[in-house]
């Protein structure tokens, strides 16, 4: 039966046979009650893997592993081609290539993908499948759970008039308290369909607490520590999106637009806004200084504020905040500029306002509620761009063409494969469920329907080579060229705590993959010389990333340099860049005020009745302001599940088998690898407790621990709402 199984899969001549033992080894050892789902595991796992022989005469008794991913399938046993690059490309809307769905055409228009009902009808090559079954159901299911069962249940028994949050103290009691809910039929229901106790213990039963849930971290030292202007501004350095802020260059900060269809942009924040609060400098010596630095969202965001603000429910500004580099190495915001678009004719102009720091009064709420605008539009960029665009899609076709291009034998095959694990399955449950038309990050997030058209935008100026951390920091300003440091780059902002642990990461990777590639690549000859490879950069450049194919930045892929920066960006993107903006969500954006998605009404202006109810009770105010109740409640019920590390990641400097190579060369430099990432673990938390590294805690107490690798841990102790480790790969 087996040999047969193994031909089927292989298309091996039938009359050939291998005599030996064959070992089928499961990796996932479950919990469960539903046994279907085990025997369905057990499949899985044997197709998927592939088989380990030991030659009964051979005089070498080591083991001999044959990997039988589906990825390498017998032409002769299929009828059709197999696709994985379905969508085409589109100079008004382009996008990184995807996996195909298998949903078919709509009726309506057959250039559109009809819905599936279930989440397991997704298809993806089976070896890329989530192997750890558990950790699977938990994301299928449970975000299942919440679109189809417990936020119609939130809407009916919470979301009453006005469904509102009247209080901060209303917003803590989700995590002291929880919601008590009355039985409720619908979720009785849900429970008797689940078949897996894992997913039934996610729906709440009459009687129970409805998401009691752990207190994120930037509240847990002090609950009003977010409010104050300093962890504003350590946010941007050491928060969950800090691959924004740009150094300025000149004053007032300029505009990109187009001036024939949109006009003059041009900053409306002055000198005197600012100066009062630069140490004694001017504002051309506080440029020439390099002190002066902006989050400027303005550009990213006004072309599209017409369409997103006639959406129900929202009303947006585009933000610019500039900062002042203090003595101390602190950031402090100086202004904060609020624009709205109106229509001038043939031109989309800007109606602006300034708003500067106040302590007390009304005047210190409407500075909060201006930082909470500018926290807006950073929550959408961060979860538009930062993470999705920048990280997950952009990285799906270089998982595709590693598979179909490179054996599983060749080196850089082996370099990758590792940090490409379970990208795939968990893109496609997010375009099912999350990124979808309707979903929920069109819910709780503030562009709403327009998100995927913008994220198209932001993808046409998107540019390889820029991905990789010390080209990011250059192009931002916040770094300049130092050939004498070893990362090639120096700091201007030296307590900036994700760039700071970010290079020695950097760092790590790139003398990883040097080490590595010149084990097998001697000289640029034998790179050239590589068809396999030569096949795979092509089909990374013309198809995957395929409305880019004719840029003038492609690497030519024809020096062993080349492929080593090309390799190491890659790694960085799949590990430590996604690490950065992931599994902060929960511990940063966990508490709404502190990072809200949406917002609903104009700044109140004087004599306005908001502007009274901010001086009677500003706390409703600001909320009432803010994220609805059920879009809070949704939002950080989602990204709590998205924020967990699951109890078999594989860490940065780890590898799931000690089997991914035999060659004694490369597994030592491995080691070399690893023993560096737990050199870094020591200089994070060291730095961390550093008093005169202000930026590395700040007010909340919160330290940043989101680019600590966590290669020591091998026993998955450190599973669960950690803020810290850097995974392999894309994962959730």
């Amino acid at each position: 039966m087996l040999s047969g199984i193994i031909d089927g899969l292989t298309g091996a001549n039938k009359h050939a046979r291998l005599k030996g033992t064959v070992v089928l080894m499961r990796k996932n050892v479950l919990d469960l009650n539903d046994f279907g789902a085990t025997v369905v595991d057990s499949i899985s796992e044997f197709l998927g893997k592939g088989v380990t022989c030991q030659l009964i005469s051979s005089t070498l008794v080591d083991a001999i592993t044959f990997v039988a991913n589906s990825w390498v399938y017998p032409a002769g046993k299929y009828r059709y081609n197999r696709v994985f690059f379905s969508n085409g490309g589109s100079a008004d809307h382009p996008y990184p290539r995807r996996c195909r769905t298998g949903r078919k055409p709509t009726k309506t228009d057959p250039n559109s993908e009809s819905r599936l009902s279930l989440v397991e009808q997704i298809y993806v090559p089976r070896d890329e499948r989530f192997g750890h079954l558990k950790m699977s159901d938990f994301l299928g299911y449970s975000i299942k759970a919440i679109t189809q069962g417990i936020i119609p249940a939130v809407r009916t028994y919470v979301d009453t008039t006005p469904g509102e949050f009247d209080s901060f103290q209303d917003i803590i009691n989700l995590y002291e308290g929880g919601i008590k809910l009355p039985k409720i039929q619908a979720l009785e229901d849900m429970r008797k369909l689940f078949p897996l106790q894992l997913v039934k213990d996610l729906l709440p039963a009459g009687g129970d607490y409805l998401l009691k849930l752990p207190i994120p971290q930037i509240i847990q030292e002090d609950k009003n520590a977010w409010r104050t202007d300093e962890e504003f501004a350590r946010e941007v350095l050491a928060g969950v999106n800090p691959m924004v802020i740009t150094r300025l260059t000149e004053f007032p900060p300029k505009s990109t637009l187009d001036p024939s269809k949109y006009g003059d942009h041009t900053s409306t924040i002055t000198a005197e806004h600012i100066e009062k609060n630069l140490e004694g400098l001017t504002v051309q010596q506080a440029l020439d200084g390099n002190r002066l630095y902006i989050l400027d969202h303005h550009d990213r965001f006004m072309p599209f504020l017409i369409d997103v603000n006639n959406l129900e429910g929202n009303f947006i500004y585009a933000t610019r905040t500039l900062f002042f580099l203090r003595g101390d190495g602190r950031l402090a915001p100086l202004a904060i500029e609020l624009s709205e678009p109106y229509i001038d004719g043939d031109l989309t102009v800007a109606k602006s306002k300034v708003y500067t720091p106040a302590s007390s009064g009304v005047e210190a709420w409407v500075w909060q509620l201006a930082k909470a605008y500018v926290a807006v539009n950073d929550s959408g960029w961060h979860q538009l761009v930062s993470h999705w665009l920048n990280t997950h899609a952009v990285m799906e076709p270089f998982v595709i063409a590693t598979n179909r291009q490179l054996s599983v034998t060749h080196p850089v095959h082996k370099l990758l494969s590792s940090h490409f694990r379970d990208t795939m399955t968990i893109n496609a449950l997010a375009r099912q469920t999350l990124i979808n038309g309707g979903g929920i990050f069109e819910m709780t997030v503030f562009p709403g329907k327009y998100a995927l058209g913008m994220s198209s935008v932001v993808y046409k100026s998107w540019n390889f080579t820029e991905q990789g951390l010390p080209a990011d920091l250059v192009k931002r300003g916040v770094a300049v060229a130092d050939p004498s440091s070893p990362y090639k780059v120096r700091l201007l902002i030296e307590d900036y705590p994700y760039a700071s642990d970010g290079l020695a990461i950097w760092h790590a990777i790139e003398q990883w993959v040097g080490e590595y590639l010149a084990i097998y690549y001697p000289d640029d000859g034998a790179l050239r010389g590589d068809e396999e490879l030569q096949a795979w950069w092509k089909e990374v450049r013309e198809v995957g990333h395929g409305d880019h194919k004719d840029a003038p930045w492609w690497p030519k892929m024809q020096a062993v340099s080349e492929l080593a920066s090309a390799c190491t960006t890659i790694i960085w993107i799949a590990s430590a860049l996604h690490a950065a903006v992931n599994f902060g969500q929960y511990p940063y954006a966990g508490y709404l005020p502190n990072r809200p998605t949406v917002s609903r009404r104009r700044m109140p202006e004087p004599g306005s009745k908001e502007y009274e109810e901010l001086e009677r009770d500003p706390e409703r105010g600001f909320i009432h302001t803010i994220t609805s109740q059920i879009q809070t409640i949704i939002g950080i019920s989602l990204i709590e599940i998205l924020s967990k590390h699951s109890s078999d990641e594989v860490y940065l400097g780890q590898r799931d088998t000690p089997e991914w190579t035999s060659d004694a060369r490369a597994l030592a430099a491995f080691k070399r690898f690893s023993d560096a990432l737990v050199k870094i673990e020591g200089k994070v938390v060291g730095e961390n407790r550093d008093p005169q590294l202000r930026n590395r805690n700040g007010p909340a107490e919160f330290p940043y621990m989101l680019l600590y690798p966590n290669t020591s841990d091998h026993s998955g102790a450190a599973a669960g709402l950690t803020a810290k480790g850097i995974p392999n790969s894309i994962s959730i």
